[in-house]
């Protein structure tokens, strides 16, 4: 190994180890020297190999030793104890201690809450508990279009995992004769007006900042047009709009005159058919932030330009303005969020449903195995910048590997399982840890005599001559197209091995078990029987393999989801 490639992997190695109580992730660390020099990604073997044995090193260190090791060979990478005190992420707010916070997350019940939901309501709901404030979970639930029983209750279920314990929950279509006195009320003053144009006609006249004809009516006639919205036939249901005296010349087309109110004849899941007038989301969640007294809201910056809009709103209304911060909108990179594709795509049977492993939607990454501490950690890592950055899969794995590592336990797992028979493999009982470094999880014993599985990939790789170690039993060599049992102290392995792989003994009770990937492609293969006393929804390491969930249990098979390497 290249002297310099060693140093690389031992600076990151320490930094690592230090950063995290004195135990350094071999995932973490070969990250940051991938990502540090591309171009080693052709010997990422090589590099994992090296890593494993200087991080086995590093580890048995000592905090101390390890900080002072990285003192003398990076000491910029020495993270000083004072300077590390948590970052406030919510200091550029100015908020004053005993200043009055209160905060709200508003979703729309129209589909599954993914990692972006996850980060607003993290950081709202951070916000209003760091100053002892207020909370809301607010549905805004004012489209009866869209609006379905089986968004709220998965959103209400997600949040709880997520550890999110709202101060109140609240519904928008519980204040539908709030939102009518307010349209009322900037009606009569001259705010707001009736609009019967075509729809094709007030979108050409918003994006060409025409005035609309209806503009200049008397505020007593549209109070008698906004009353016969009510009472109009299905049939001219959409002849009649409320709409929002703006600023036609505005360089922000929401200012346009927009609609602020429609009708919708539209059974709702909660309000079922009492209503068929209903606000718009500017026009309800402007009011919903005045009726609640919201002091605060951090929001994707897909919402910007609707921030204008709505504090018009809140100022006709008479309400207090809402401060709104937003920050840059993300998702992991080649993943969809769109719930209306999402949506298409699990009818055509495309997606397996809205926990498809592909999705960072919460049901699809708590059912690969990801722990709501690590997305917590995750979200609050990426910040409130309005800076644009991409995402990856890995800087979310590297979160939940870390918490994972020390959760789970580590079994054998050997993908399409090909028989050796070891020559002279002398019979033992090998004991195998359940975690290496917590000994009072006990292990497992294997007995074995001289035939075993390994993996098919493994049994391919073999070579001619090449010392090759069964993890924690014996090694042996490939003679001609034999397999030879060569020693079994792990000391020889070090000095002269090729490869340490994992295996099964060749005996009853062996479990065969599935495991769906990202790609929805199914591993095939057998793991040893203790994996029978798991329960669903434990997950485990396997060995060289990743970690992986359980999903099901069959009668004959254990079905896993692949969380990750």
């Amino acid at each position: 190994m290249d002297i310099g490639i060693k140093a690389m992997i031992t600076k990151y190695a320490l930094q690592n180890a230090v950063r995290y109580k004195g135990k350094a992730n071999i995932g973490a660390v070969i990250g940051k020297v991938l990502a540090e020099n591309p171009d080693l990604k052709d010997k990422a073997k090589e590099i994992g190999k090296e890593t494993a044995k200087v991080i086995d090193e590093i580890n048995k260190l000592g905090l101390e030793k390890q900080e002072k090791k990285l003192q003398e060979l990076a000491p910029d990478m020495l993270v000083n104890k004072e300077v590390a005190k948590e970052k406030d992420l919510f200091a550029f707010l100015g908020i004053r201690e005993g200043q009055k916070v209160v905060t709200a997350f508003p979703p729309e019940p129209s589909k599954y809450p993914h990692i972006g939901h996850a980060k607003a309501i993290i950081v709202n709901y951070e916000l209003a508990k760091r100053y002892n404030g207020t909370f809301y979970l607010r549905f805004e639930d004012t489209n009866p279009e869209l609006a379905e029983q089986e968004f709220y209750d998965i959103h209400i279920d997600n949040y709880q995992w997520l550890g999110i314990n709202p101060d109140k929950t609240e519904y928008a279509s519980d204040y539908m004769e709030e939102f009518y006195k307010y349209a009322e009320k900037i009606i009569k003053e001259n705010h707001a007006y009736v609009c019967s144009c075509a729809h094709d006609k007030i979108k050409e006249n918003r994006r060409n900042g025409v005035e609309c004809e209806h503009r200049y009516q008397h505020p007593d006639k549209n109070i008698d047009l906004w009353r016969q919205m009510f009472k109009v036939k299905a049939s001219k249901a959409g002849k009649y709009v409320l709409r929002l005296k703006g600023h036609m010349q505005s360089p922000n087309t929401a200012l346009r005159d927009p609609v602020v109110f429609r009708i919708i004849d539209e059974a709702h899941p909660r309000k079922k058919s009492k209503y068929r007038v209903w606000p718009n989301y500017d026009f309800e969640s402007a009011i919903m932030d005045g009726i609640e007294c919201v002091t605060h809201r951090l929001r994707s910056k897909e919402f910007e330009l609707r921030n204008e809009l709505q504090r018009l709103i809140q100022t006709l209304a008479g309400f207090r303005e809402t401060r709104i911060y937003e920050f840059a909108r993300f998702n992991l990179e080649g993943v969809e969020s769109s719930g209306r594709i999402i949506r298409e795509k699990v009818h055509k049977k495309e997606l397996i449903g809205w926990d498809d492993p592909s999705l960072t939607t919460l049901v699809a990454l708590r059912r690969r195995g990801f722990l709501p501490e690590a997305i917590k950690e995750f979200v609050l890592s990426t910040g409130l910048t309005k800076t644009e950055s991409v995402l990856t899969w890995d800087d979310l794995i590297v979160h939940n590997r870390r918490l994972l590592d020390s959760k789970c336990s580590r079994y054998f797992f050997v993908e399409n399982p090909k028989e050796i028979k070891i020559d002279n493999a002398p019979e033992q009982e090998a004991e195998l840890k359940l975690h290496p470094e917590f000994k009072e999880r006990g292990s497992r014993i294997f007995k074995t005599k001289d035939r075993f599985y390994v993996a098919e990939k493994d049994f391919k790789e073999f070579r001619e001559g090449k010392l090759i170690r069964l993890m924690d039993c014996l090694n042996f060599k490939k003679i001609k197209n034999k397999f030879v049992f060569d020693s079994k102290e792990y000391e020889k392995y070090k000095k002269h091995g090729d490869k340490i792989i994992h295996w099964l003994p060749v005996q009853s009770g062996l479990v065969k078990v599935e495991i769906l990937m990202p790609d929805k492609n199914i591993k095939k293969g057998l793991a040893e029987p203790m994996v029978e006393d798991l329960q669903i929804n434990d997950t485990v390491q396997f060995a060289r393999f990743g970690f992986c969930r359980l999903d099901k249990k069959e009668k004959n098979k254990l079905m896993f989801w692949y969380t990750h390497d």
